[in-house]
């Protein structure tokens, strides 16, 4: 439970009672919220906390499966995960209870982070070792080419300086810029194959001529995610940037 309120943007800690009653106490403070989890709402390690968390002032909510229990009574607010019976056969193990303890938990921090704002954003910068972390985080400046990398060539070339260019930088594709390096089109490895569709003599033709015109750039601020949502909307269907 602590685990998910921190990687959904509530800063949260587990204390066990027993260490609470020994000095680990110390790491709470008027500004934090306890919660408190005992099925039969008697655990004596809780309650002997409870008259020290009243003289710090903390908020106190407790969630057991006995509404009538002392640390219901004292707690400033209750939730109750009472179940009618466990899933273990000898209804000794703690099952159903601790799986509804564990779903209120997930109900309150999903309560938490829309309450917050919490973005996919946020969740990402929690979470930088996932592939979830690195989809949200590796910007288009992370891993774009710049100057004389990125493969260029002015659109009065011809397809033959166009293939060269693709072939000295290596990245399967060439954009075709007017003289003020506005981008005009892009030629990529497809757009060779259909060439060859073409037929006729290749070494006459102008890059000009069998380029895909037209080009859209990205922010290099932006995503790789959010760039790559952009490419999959039509018209655009790019798999190549710079």
């Amino acid at each position: 439970m602590a685990a998910t309120f921190a990687s959904t943007g509530t800063s949260s800690f587990f204390v066990h009672p027993g260490e609470a009653a020994h000095g680990d106490l110390g790491m709470v403070t008027p500004q934090d919220v306890v919660i408190a989890i005992s099925n039969s709402g008697e655990s004596s390690e809780i309650a002997a906390l409870i008259p020290v968390l009243k003289r710090l002032h903390v908020p106190l909510i407790c969630i057991t499966g006995r509404p009538e229990s002392s640390m219901a009574r004292a707690a400033d607010v209750h939730l109750c995960v009472k179940v009618p019976k466990e899933a273990c056969p000898l209804g000794l193990a703690p099952t159903s209870s601790t799986t509804a303890t564990l779903v209120m938990g997930d109900a309150l921090a999903v309560a938490l982070l829309k309450a917050r704002g919490f973005t996919a954003e946020d969740f990402a910068l929690s979470h930088p070792g996932g592939a979830l972390g690195r989809k949200l985080l590796l910007r288009v400046s992370d891993i774009m080419h710049t100057g004389d990398e990125i493969p260029h060539v002015n659109k009065h070339a011809t397809l033959r300086d166009a293939l060269l260019e693709i072939t000295r930088k290596n990245l399967g594709m060439t954009v075709i810029c007017d003289e003020s390096m506005k981008i005009d089109g892009i030629f990529t490895d497809g757009d060779l194959r259909r060439v060859f569709d073409m037929g006729g003599d290749m070494r006459q033709l102008g890059i000009a001529e069998v380029m895909t015109p037209g080009g859209h750039s990205r922010a290099s601020r932006y995503s790789r995610c959010r760039c790559a949502e952009f490419n999959a909307v039509p018209p655009y269907h790019l798999r190549t940037g710079c």
